[in-house]
């Protein structure tokens, strides 16, 4: 139930041009670890979007949280990649889910719950509380299956995942009535950095 790529993808990460500097210079990528992450934790990528990377830079550079908004592309090897786009790992992910829904039940808590944020289109669920502990407990289960296997000398069925990869659709219709969406696109979370294979300055895109 896993996805091998044998290709590189171009991913883009939206962040303050301080940052981008340091990246470019060769510091890693941080790797988010948010309870709201959509992805579960990981260094985060716009795939193939390098515009819709600066437009999210700018808006925290509005927010106040970036002074000068940047971008910085990157070449990624998927590697062992969980593909949400893909039907057998959306079948992985569902299995996950009733497993981590049994869990909180036996201890007796309730279920994280995506939540909108305040200004944004209602029904993003920007906030996605549940989704990223689902993927998380994911990530855990494989990995004790993995040191189970060892003990035992035995192979597991799955290998830790080195990316995840899902398809969003947000924003408002790009015309009434359609099914396209203005902020609709594909995020990539890269979970090890040696996935990162290299680094560099998007053209057009040096200023905000």
């Amino acid at each position: 139930m896993t996805s091998f790529h044998t290709s590189f993808v171009l991913g883009f990460h939206g962040c303050d041009e301080e940052t981008a500097v340091e990246l470019l210079d060769g510091k890693s990528f941080r790797q988010s670890s948010e309870d709201f992450d959509w992805l579960g934790s990981g260094a985060y990528f716009w795939e193939g979007d390098p515009g819709r990377a600066l437009e999210w830079a700018i808006e925290k550079q509005k927010r106040g949280s970036y002074k000068k908004a940047a971008v910085v592309g990157a070449v990624i090897d998927l590697g062992n990649c969980l593909d949400l786009t893909v039907r057998e790992n959306l079948d992985l992910l569902s299995d996950a889910y009733r497993s981590f829904e049994a869990a909180r039940v036996k201890a007796g808590l309730a279920l994280p719950v995506n939540k909108d944020v305040k200004g944004s289109k209602e029904g993003d669920k920007l906030l996605r509380y549940l989704d990223c502990a689902v993927i998380r407990h994911l990530h855990e289960n494989i990995e004790d299956e993995v040191r189970q296997a060892k003990e035992s000398g035995s192979l597991p069925l799955i290998q830790p995942f080195d990316t995840v990869r899902g398809l969003f659709v947000e924003g408002e219709n790009v015309y009434p009535g359609g099914g396209f969406y203005e902020k609709t696109h594909t995020q990539i979370a890269v979970r090890s950095e040696t996935n990162i294979i290299g680094v560099f300055r998007p053209r057009n895109l040096l200023t905000a």
